[in-house]
């Protein structure tokens, strides 16, 4: 067995040792190295190799967002960041997202730290596996402004639906996705598996780089054309018919699939829905979340997709789609808002989706 190489980047000692104890024990995992700030990690990334970097935000000398920026241009790999679930650590996180950190772990309290981490451990365990095996080439950003064109024509924009699934990647792929929707396209759905404190700022990030207006989703908010709406980090998200009406209804119930909110759990309740035309996406992340549900919707005769492989950082949600056949067609992330766009545009939804441009030259 090929043992992940680990290296540790943590301003204090008592994280560095309690880090490498817990990974200590992880039979798969063998950690090569602690640095105390960015400038020892440097020299340690050169000489020992590591396959992932866990790195702390908050370092003297060099801040980790600062040393983030560098390794993803000198030397792109998978990094984990250690987080405080805190507003401020939340878009400090989002942006180490952004700059092509992997994943994210809340770092343990004070209070934690000398006390019982299995919850901890085990989170570390899964991420740092995870984080060895992404897709390198999906680390880097996409930097495409495009703005599809959409036209409605005599579409009632509001019974078309775009709704989307992802987890690890998903912050920054649909990001990317998101902003070549215009101002014009229909209400966009979204659960993304993120932490309760975490959804808000997502939002407010994402509005910042969206011509459609993105709000963290409210209990009983309405669903209108040229608005996005984002499942907060607590909560599942459904999508109910009232009163003529399509609105955001939130449910504290258990987690599915190990997770609330849940792909699932929206996109189940979008099936529910007998006069509304779906057009459904699941992106990068890990698992099967959202599998299920995109081939409940595709048996209904709704648009489905997946991102393919090879621009997924976690080729697992839209990996699990893809093998029970729930998607009409995988495609790359630069052209998935296209495809929703024209498949919208021309009404299918319900009916036999449209090939695509390449599809139809192949």
């Amino acid at each position: 067995m090929k043992l992940i190489k680990v290296l540790i980047v943590d301003d204090s000692k008592l994280v560095r040792e309690i880090l490498g104890e817990v990974m200590s024990h992880f039979l798969d995992i063998e950690v090569v190295g602690a640095a105390k700030d960015a400038f020892e990690a440097r020299e340690m990334i050169k000489n020992l190799n590591p396959d992932v970097v866990t790195l702390d935000v908050e370092m003297p000398k060099m801040d980790g967002i600062t040393f983030l920026k560098n390794l993803m241009r000198l030397r792109p790999m998978p990094v984990v960041m250690l987080s405080t679930l805190t507003q401020q650590g939340a878009d400090t996180t989002l942006e180490a997202l952004e700059l092509g950190a992997v994943d994210f772990i809340a770092k343990p309290r004070s209070s934690e730290l000398l006390g019982n981490l299995t919850h901890f451990n085990e989170e570390l365990h899964q991420k740092i596996r995870l984080a060895s095996k992404v897709n390198l080439r999906a680390l880097k950003t996409s930097s495409s402004k495009e703005v599809c064109q959409f036209s409605a024509n005599n579409l009632n924009l509001k019974h078309q639906i775009i709704a989307l699934g992802a987890s690890t990647g998903g912050t920054e792929a649909l990001r990317d996705m998101l902003k070549m929707l215009p101002a014009n396209a229909p209400a966009v759905v979204l659960t993304q598996h993120i932490p309760e404190s975490f959804s808000n700022r997502f939002a407010k990030r994402l509005n910042e780089h969206c011509k459609l207006n993105v709000h963290e989703a409210k209990e009983g908010q309405i669903i209108l054309p040229g608005n996005i709406y984002v499942a907060p980090g607590s909560k599942h998200l459904l999508i109910k018919y009232v009163n003529n009406q399509y609105v955001c209804q939130l449910n504290d119930g258990e987690p599915r699939n190990r997770h609330k909110p849940s792909v699932d759990v929206m996109f189940d309740s979008l099936c529910e829905l007998p006069s509304a035309h779906i057009y459904a996406g699941l992106l990068t992340g890990m698992g099967n979340d959202g599998a299920a549900g995109l081939l409940a919707l595709k048996k209904q005769g709704q648009y489905t997709l997946v991102q393919d492989e090879q621009t997924s950082m976690i080729w697992g949600m839209p990996g699990a789609a893809y093998r029970l056949n729930a998607h009409w067609v995988d495609l790359p992330l630069n052209r998935i808002a296209n495809a929703l766009l024209t498949n919208i545009s021309q009404g299918s939804a319900k009916n036999t989706p449209l090939r695509t441009l390449d599809e139809t030259l192949e």
